[in-house]
């Protein structure tokens, strides 16, 4: 009887070590007995009491969870639940009291994954947009139209009517140190007084005008004002150059360095000084002539300038003009003689 409760003592103390040391190979039985191989042990579990107790402890343990609710489902608590929805229709949480930079930085977190957008300082895009960059959107009849901010104020303009036109505003480059933009308004681009919906035309060429403007603008700059070859009935009236003066922030007229007008005429000289009464002195005092393209090269540098082809044309003839003037006085002096 000894022998036999010493072997069974055994047998059960070889049972609950394999049970606890599960993940540790135990050594072959000496005896070749299969019924207390690691296969047959897994399969029927022991069926003494404390063994019982062991194994029910142990699954308990590996069951228990920490107090959160990490399901894939929607429930409430999920860390998949509302914030992770696509659909707003579903969402249940306030956006307003959302303090980031932007709603939309969030939503190219979770579809990009990028999580240095999160720490990105750079300002984030608003309604304000470059020309030719601007998010653009066509409303039930196809016409397409642009959204952008003037003066704190929310301006659409209509970008079918004015595609033809928008070539009057261009980028010229930079000029001196720093971001110091040159900006050339280009008057042979701008609409004909007699073409219909004249009106309708050049209040939406107004809010691009300027919306561009300020949008260009980083620092100080200026403004190239090509007025040759441009036809009287192109000419922009008074009213509509007052309106442009006026809605310029203040800053952008005071950040403005110089007005440079080449090719003057008198028609230009006449408006100007009709404008004079709502127009600053010192405003008037940074226009400057220029009457040919090589006076207007020897202040700004001209590799990023456009000049439209009309405007070298008219420049080629002005100078061939004024060279033959001089033969033609001599010719008729010597007439006289």
């Amino acid at each position: 009887m000894g022998t036999a409760e010493a072997t069974l003592r055994m047998d059960s103390m070889e049972v609950k070590d394999e049970w606890q040391d599960e993940d540790f190979p135990r050594p072959l039985p000496e005896d070749g007995d299969s019924s207390c191989g690691l296969t047959d042990n897994r399969t029927n579990p022991p069926s003494t009491l404390n063994v019982g107790e062991t194994m029910a402890q142990h699954k308990r343990r590996t069951l228990i969870a920490p107090d959160m609710n990490l399901s894939l489902d929607q429930s409430e608590g999920s860390v998949l639940s509302d914030e992770f929805l696509e659909t707003p229709d579903d969402l249940d949480i306030n956006v307003d009291d959302i303090e980031t930079p932007d709603e939309t930085d969030s939503l190219d977190f979770i579809n990009n994954g990028n999580e240095l957008e999160w720490e990105d300082d750079t300002p984030v895009a608003t309604a304000k947009r470059l020309p030719g960059e601007s998010d653009e959107e066509r409303d039930s009849s196809g016409r397409l139209w642009r959204t952008v901010i003037i003066g704190d104020q929310e301006q659409r303009i209509d970008m079918q009517v004015i595609r033809p036109y928008l070539r009057v505003v261009t980028h010229g480059g930079y000029y001196g140190e720093g971001l110091n933009a040159i900006i050339v308004f280009a008057a042979c681009h701008l609409p004909d007084s007699g073409c219909e919906d004249y009106t309708y035309i050049m209040e939406n060429l107004f809010l691009y005008v300027v919306s561009s403007l300020e949008l260009l603008v980083a620092e100080d700059y200026m403004i190239i004002y090509l007025n040759g070859a441009t036809p009287r009935r192109k000419m922009p009236g008074i009213s509509w150059l007052k309106r442009c003066y006026q809605m310029i922030d203040r800053k952008l007229r005071k950040n403005l360095k110089c007005l440079i007008i080449a090719h003057p005429t008198w028609f230009i000289r006449t408006v100007l000084a009709i404008s004079r009464p709502f127009i600053s002195v010192k405003f008037m005092d940074k226009i400057r002539y220029v009457h040919t393209l090589e006076e207007l090269s020897q202040i700004i540098p001209m590799e990023h300038v456009q000049i439209p082809e009309c405007v070298l044309q008219y420049d080629d003839e002005k100078i061939r003009a004024q060279s033959e003037r001089p033969k033609s006085m001599i010719a008729e002096v010597g007439r006289d003689i």
